[in-house]
This record gives C-alpha cells, sequence and structure tokens, in this order.
C-alpha cells in the first residue's frame, strides 16, 4: 500500500503566508455545536498555523465557558453579527455556517450581502430557487462560496480521473455509490429538522441522498463529471423509508448526465452494519472503487487488485488560498449545481414510502434500535450492476410498477408483458414476460438477478446477429475465445399491437442496432389458455426477417465456437428453486438434457426457496414435432431454460424467407411426473 501525504505548492501553506507576512484572514463561525465542533477544532488547527483568526461565533446556545479565546466575540444569531461588523472586535472576512439545512440559504446570501466570503455546510440549499438566489447573490457581490463537500478535496479525484483516461479499466459502462449505515431512533430525534421533508411550511429536504449520505452522491456526481446544472439530464428517484418519519432512509437515485453516462446510487441507513461508503466506475476491463471517507482507492482487473491511499486538501483552507491567489475553489457552489438537480428531484418526489415490516427486523433497543432491511447489501449489488431502481427490480416491498399489459386466465392473472424501456442499453434492452404466474400465484421467472442482470423473464434474445448483440452482456467472440465487452448492443421495439380478447397478442418489432438503425423485424404472436384447474398454456410464435434486402446471420457463443453455448432464441429465466430437477425423454439432470433434441422438456422444483411463500411447481417445454433445435439448459449456475436457434452454426434470414420458430409452455401448480406430462400430451393433442 502506497501513501501520500498531503502536499502543497511552495508558499501555499499557511504558516508560509504567516511567515510572509500576509493578511491574516478573520473568521466567523454560525453554529458552534453538532458539526460546528469540528469546525471549532479545524479553527484551531489552523488559527495556531498562523493561517486565520476566529473572531466570532453566533449561536443561540452559546458555547461552553472556557471553549474559545476571550478575544472572540459571542453572538446569539447571523444579523447580529453582522451588526457588529463595523467594530473591530467582530468584523470578519470570511463566515462559515454550520447551521440546520434550512437556514443555510437565507444565511448565505445575508452574509454575502454583508460582503464576506461564505463557507457553507452540506447540503448548501434546500430547493434549487434558493440555490439560484445564492448563486446570484455570489456573482452580484463577487464573493466566494464554498460548500463542504469535503472529500472533493481528495487527490484521488484526479488521480482516478487520470487512470479513466487512460484506459486502465476499459470503456466506462457506468457508475455506482453504495452507502451502507446504520442509524438510531435517537438519530432523528437529535434535532426539530432531523428525518423532516418540511418544517413549518420550509422546505428542510433531510434525507439517506441529500444529508447523511450526500457526500456519496456529490462524490460519484464530480467522478462522473457531473457538476453544474447543464451537466444533468435527468433524475430519478425511488425513496422508500424503514423509519418512522418523513424523510428517505432507503432509496434509489439514477442520474443520467448530459454526455450519456449513468450514475445509480443505492443508499440506507437501514443496513446490517456499518461500512465504509464508496463509488465505483465500472468499466469493459475493470473498475475502480473510491471509499471517499479513507480516501483509499482500489483498482480491479484482469491483472490483479491493487489499493492506494491519497492526501486530502481541508475545503477551508482551499477557500483561503481562493481568496489569497485566486486558485480555483474545490467546491465551488455552481459547481454543486449537480447535486442541487438531485436535491431538487427528491424534494418534488412523492413522500416516500414505508417499507412494510414484514421486510424489516428492529435490533436493539429504545432509542439505540435500528431497522435492518432483508438483504438490502444484497439487493444494492444487484442495483449497481442493473443500472435499476428497486421499483425496476421488482423488490416485494417497493412501488409496481405497471406493466404494459397483464395476462389473465380465468381471472388469475399470470404474467405481466413489459416493454423493456427502463433496461439499461448494455443488456440489451427489449419485451419479455414478468412474472409469470402459475393460477395459484406461484413466480416462475425472474429478471435482472445478480449472476446475469440481462436475462429478462420470458422472451427472445440472440447474442449475434450480424455481429450485433441483442442478448445483452459480454459479447463471445471466436477472435477472442472468450466474452468481451463490446459496444454493440442492440434493442428490440414493438412498433405494432393486435391485442386480441380472446387469450392472443399478436405484434410487430423491430430489432435496431447501437446506432438506432433497423436489423431485422420480427413478427411475434403470444396465446394463452387454460389447461385444467391447476395448469395454463403460453405459446410464442416468432418469425424474423431482414429489415433490408441482405440475408442476416442469427448466431450464437456457440457458432461463435463457445463449446456447448447455443444459446439463443427463446429463453426462460427461472428464479431461484430448491429441488430442482430437470428431464426430458432423451435424459435426465443438465447434463443429460442440455444439447439434446426431444419433443418436451420438464423442470420441477419449489419456487420461493427459503420463503413463507415456498410453492412447487412444474414448467414443461413443448417443442414442435419438426424441430431439431437442441434444449439450452442450466440448473447449478443459474435456472434456466432456452431452445436454441444457432446451437453450433448460424441460421440465416434471408429477404421474403422468415426464421420461423414456435414453442409452448405449461405452467403448473405442484409436481408432475412424466405420466402426468404424457397424458397432457395425450388429453391436448399438440400442445405445440
Amino acid at each position: 500500500m502506497i501513501s501520500h501525504s498531503a502536499t502543497a505548492e511552495p508558499g501555499s501553506r499557511p504558516e508560509d503566508r504567516a511567515a510572509a507576512g500576509t493578511a491574516v484572514p478573520r473568521i466567523a463561525l454560525v453554529g458552534v455545536h453538532g458539526f460546528g465542533e469540528r469546525h471549532l477544532a479545524n479553527l484551531a488547527r489552523l488559527e495556531e498555523a498562523g493561517a486565520l483568526e476566529l473572531v466570532a461565533v453566533a449561536d443561540p446556545n452559546p458555547p461552553a465557558p472556557g471553549r474559545l479565546k476571550d478575544t472572540v466575540a459571542v453572538f446569539p444569531d447571523l444579523n447580529s453579527l453582522l451588526a457588529a461588523q463595523t467594530t473591530a472586535e467582530a468584523s470578519a472576512d470570511i463566515v462559515i455556517l454550520a447551521t440546520p439545512i434550512q437556514t443555510h440559504a437565507p444565511l448565505a446570501t445575508a452574509a454575502l450581502a454583508a460582503g464576506l466570503d461564505v463557507y457553507v455546510e452540506k447540503p448548501p440549499v434546500a430547493s434549487m430557487a434558493q440555490f439560484n438566489d445564492v448563486l446570484a447573490a455570489a456573482e452580484s457581490s463577487g464573493r466566494l462560496v464554498q460548500v463542504g463537500f469535503q472529500s472533493l478535496g481528495s487527490h484521488a479525484l484526479p488521480a482516478i480521473r487520470n487512470l479513466v483516461e487512460s484506459g486502465s479499466i476499459g470503456e466506462v459502462l457506468g457508475l455506482s455509490a453504495s452507502g451502507q449505515w446504520v442509524r438510531t431512533k435517537a438519530y432523528f430525534t437529535r434535532s426539530r429538522w432531523a428525518g423532516k421533508r418540511s418544517l413549518d411550511g420550509i422546505d428542510v429536504v433531510d434525507g439517506v441522498a441529500t444529508n447523511a449520505l450526500a457526500h456519496a452522491v456529490a462524490t460519484a456526481l464530480h467522478m462522473a463529471g457531473a457538476h453544474t446544472l447543464a451537466d444533468v439530464a435527468s433524475v430519478e428517484t425511488d425513496l422508500y423509508r424503514a423509519h418512522d418519519t418523513e424523510s428517505d432512509d432507503t432509496s434509489v437515485i439514477r442520474v443520467r448526465t448530459a454526455h450519456g453516462t449513468t450514475l445509480l446510487c443505492a443508499l440506507t441507513l437501514c443496513a446490517p452494519e456499518q461500512v465504509n461508503p464508496s463509488v465505483t466506475v465500472h468499466g469493459t476491463r475493470g473498475e475502480i472503487t473510491f471509499f471517499y471517507t479513507e480516501d483509499e482507492v482500489v483498482v480491479s482487473t484482469p491483472d490483479g487488485e491493487r489499493r492506494e491511499k491519497y492526501g486530502r486538501t481541508d475545503l477551508l483552507e482551499n477557500l483561503l488560498e481562493a481568496r489569497s491567489t485566486g486558485a480555483p475553489l474545490l467546491s465551488a457552489v455552481a459547481d454543486t449545481g449537480a447535486f442541487t438537480s438531485v436535491l431538487e428531484a427528491i424534494r418534488t418526489s412523492p413522500a416516500p414510502e414505508p417499507i412494510d415490516p414484514a421486510h424489516i427486523t428492529w435490533e436493539g433497543e429504545g432509542d439505540d434500535a435500528h431497522p435492518v432491511v432483508h438483504g438490502v447489501v444484497d439487493l444494492f449489488d444487484r442495483a449497481a450492476k442493473a443500472q435499476a431502481t428497486f421499483a425496476e427490480l421488482g423488490v416485494p416491498w417497493a412501488r409496481q410498477l405497471p406493466p404494459v399489459r397483464t395476462l389473465t386466465v380465468d381471472g388469475h392473472a399470470v404474467a405481466d408483458y413489459q416493454d423493456g424501456s427502463h433496461i439499461r442499453a448494455v443488456s440489451s434492452p427489449r419485451p419479455y414476460l414478468h412474472p409469470v404466474r402459475t393460477l395459484a400465484g406461484t413466480v416462475v421467472t425472474d429478471h435482472q438477478p445478480l449472476d446475469h442482470v440481462w436475462h429478462l423473464g420470458a422472451g427472445v434474445a440472440l447474442q449475434d446477429v450480424d455481429g450485433i448483440n441483442f442478448w445483452g452482456g459480454r459479447t463471445y467472440t471466436r477472435e477472442a475465445g472468450q466474452y468481451v465487452w463490446r459496444p454493440d448492443h442492440g434493442s428490440i421495439a414493438v412498433t405494432g399491437t393486435d391485442a386480441g380478447q380472446d387469450g392472443r397478442l399478436e405484434e410487430l418489432l423491430t430489432w435496431n442496432g447501437p446506432d438506432g438503425g433497423p436489423i431485422l423485424v420480427e413478427e411475434r404472436r403470444w396465446s394463452w389458455s387454460g389447461v385444467n384447474a391447476s395448469a395454463w398454456r403460453l405459446t410464442l410464435d416468432f418469425a424474423l426477417s431482414p429489415a433490408g434486402d441482405q440475408p442476416v446471420s442469427l448466431g450464437s457463443p456457440g457458432s461463435n465456437g463457445r463449446f456447448e453455448g447455443g444459446y439463443g432464441g427463446f429463453f426462460w429465466r427461472l428464479p431461484e428453486c430448491g429441488g430442482a430437477k430437470v428431464w426430458s425423454p432423451a435424459g435426465t439432470g443438465e447434463a443429460g438434457v442440455h444439447g439434446t433434441v426431444s419433443r418436451w422438456l420438464a423442470w420441477t422444483g419449489s419456487f420461493g426457496a427459503g420463503t413463507e411463500r415456498a410453492s412447487d411447481a412444474t414448467l414443461v417445454f413443448f417443442a414442435p414435432e419438426s424441430s431439431t433445435d437442441p434444449w439450452f439448459v442450466r440448473v447449478d449456475g443459474y435456472p434456466g431454460v432456452g431452445q436454441s436457434l444457432a446451437w453450433d452454426s448460424p441460421v440465416i434470414a434471408e429477404p421474403g424467407s422468415p426464421v420461423r420458430r414456435s414453442i409452448s409452455v405449461l405452467v403448473a401448480d405442484g409436481i408432475l411426473g412424466t405420466n402426468d406430462i404424457e397424458a397432457l400430451i395425450t388429453q391436448q393433442g399438440d400442445l405445440s
């Protein structure tokens, strides 16, 4: 481990400036308790070095006797302090504001109007309107405003920027911020404004992203190159709370920058244990993780892992330097515009949803009690990897995203149709069914699982369409002999729909390349109907045609040299399944059925294993009698079943001659055996 000490240019250190006879700035501190205590300690350090002089403090609850030097004037509030600016003993050059959130903007504008430079704690304001007021006041007064995002003084930030620009982790896929803290009931009773969205009609906007873990958001925005208001294209919020508060304590914030980068912030005050928060840059060759409270950087690539610690420039010292030399501020108010965009999105969002108590465990007693949201650590990993919100992931305690439509059988909602519009670009956005349920309500699909976040319920996907990835994730190439990240992801969109009332949905879809140009046109038909009191049938027919007048190659990792990796075409991602068994007329187990051709393939098990809602179910996949496509089956690594369209060689879609495929799936409650399946085939006739 290499440690870099915080160094300064010759003549810029406080002791150097004092020795040179530079006028010593005079400081006033407003708010001496709470975080104000830290400012007092820092001021004492810098005053001892001769860099400044603390001349006044203001607080309705004055500091304890003996806490300050006798020469420091004490006032009840900023107005009284500013009124005494003409007196020599109270005259200040800089005011530090360590006060409640809702007071930051009015106090800052008052100080600026009085001709003082300002250091204001985070968050700098409680609304976009206040941000504009403070920015205008700073510009009209010609004074400086530094915001107390101390992590922005880290020397790691330019080092990370250099690493990214050098290509050490390949192309950037996105960024994520993770904050997992523990906060007790007492944390929210420490002041009147704690845990409030507003107080006495005044915006406060306290919360996990705007206050407690605001540094995670601000640091991540900085690393994403988003500083000003113009740097942010959109902000999406998904806010929840386990505590009995107004504000959010477990949330996802997704920011898309003006230059196309996606940042996903997953933050909670309800973790099982407190860990150091971090920001990660995800690349095609590795990751850079910045533990900003420790100024530590971890770089992980196929070549290994290395850690490095850096120094940090104190933001008050940076403000002093800016006053004396014109050096740029490291956390200027204008450069917190991106953060304020996030705060404003949270301020104007609906109130956070309470998390169902069934998904929370309280630990500790009395004021020391704190909630733990079940599975929140794994959930954060999944959200970051998928760049998805809790609602988009289908978390049981999150808001439900309304599907495009719901498939019903005899009054039972058996499947939701999703259009894929919320799916990240490198997961190849496309329509799919999820959740698919049995008639009794057991869910038998999964989407965006942690192991493969580009797996999306039940649908159609291919990894190689004339070299374009419509599957998501890495691409297997014959040249590399392995999976590699490439900017080759396409998307599938519905361009026409005919939804019948008799269990039928017909669609026209276009398969578009990374540039948006059409590659394939697809005709797709879903149909569904009841079989008996405990089973229903889903059938998918699709035809793929070139969008132009040239043939299009449809391939897979298998057709590109990946041994038995011929997935692509129809694919059904199953959820976690206890006691899973898979078999067909060709054999049993993954080894016995993977890569074989048979009329049907069955999967049984306990879905939702380990939960109170675990239930047995059976899926039977039926291929047409004429089908020669092998089954693609995974059981141990992850649960999934597909019908391989291009097992070990590509299939060519010719103009005027579409590639057609059909498959039916029997979705049944309970465990069916071979005799049950054969009886259903006889009873139903041609299930395909």
